[in-house]
């Protein structure tokens, strides 16, 4: 379950792992600046979500003051001023469905900047691993797949600048907890490939004929 820190840091265990940009940072296909970030998916049902969603109610309170009601519901009217909301939201354009993984369930979407990458913690022995530590942490953040099971450290923030006001997350850290599904397309059957053996020197792999009959081609 999530703990909220002095700080507001808020600790959520078991999410599942979406759009991870966790070795470099992306520019979104909104443009804009590089960042690293992903999805963190929880079931609806989930006791994180409340703890959650009081904070999200805190920034908006401490930022905006008597406004802060009257800004939350512009939010939750815009899902682009919001970093959480309904799968049912996350659609694809290409079948104008939810993106696998995505329906019926709660997202949060995290990000942080290009020179403040997300801690990856060490599942085994919960070290965090040196971010100028490239070769180790790129070896880490690979094995962060889309469709597994995470634990991240994450902290809400207020936007309120010439882009407009909204309510943003920032990841701090991530840790892997455990396997799950792959999202996508599952890989090709490649039980079809069978052991090769060497070839005679100007036979063509596999035994096959020249398309030329061992002449010149056509147009030479």
């Amino acid at each position: 379950m999530s703990t909220v820190q002095q700080d507001h840091t808020i600790y959520v265990t078991g999410g599942r792992l979406s759009f991870p940009k966790l070795i470099e940072a992306v520019v979104s296909s909104q443009g804009g600046e590089p960042k690293f970030g992903c999805d963190l998916i929880l079931n609806p049902s989930d006791p994180q979500i409340a703890a959650i969603m009081a904070d999200v109610q805190r920034v908006a309170i401490e930022k905006w003051k008597d406004l802060g009601p009257g800004v939350l519901q512009m939010i939750q009217n815009d899902r682009r001023l919001r970093c959480y909301g309904s799968g049912n939201e996350k659609v694809k354009t290409s079948t104008m469905k939810p993106y696998e993984g995505y329906e019926g369930m709660f997202y949060l979407n995290t990000s942080s900047n290009e020179d403040r990458p997300p801690q990856i913690v060490r599942p085994d022995d919960g070290k965090i691993i040196d971010n100028a530590n490239t070769m180790e942490r790129t070896a880490a953040a690979r094995k962060l797949y889309g469709g597994c099971y995470v634990n991240a450290a994450i902290r809400f923030w207020p936007q309120d600048n010439q882009f407009g006001k909204a309510i943003r997350c920032q990841l701090f850290a991530i840790q892997f907890l455990k396997d799950g599904e792959p999202f996508g397309e599952a890989p090709p059957d490649l039980t079809m490939f069978k052991p090769t053996a060497p070839q005679p020197a100007g036979q063509p792999a596999g035994g096959m004929p020249s398309f030329f009959g061992g002449g010149n081609p056509p147009f030479m």
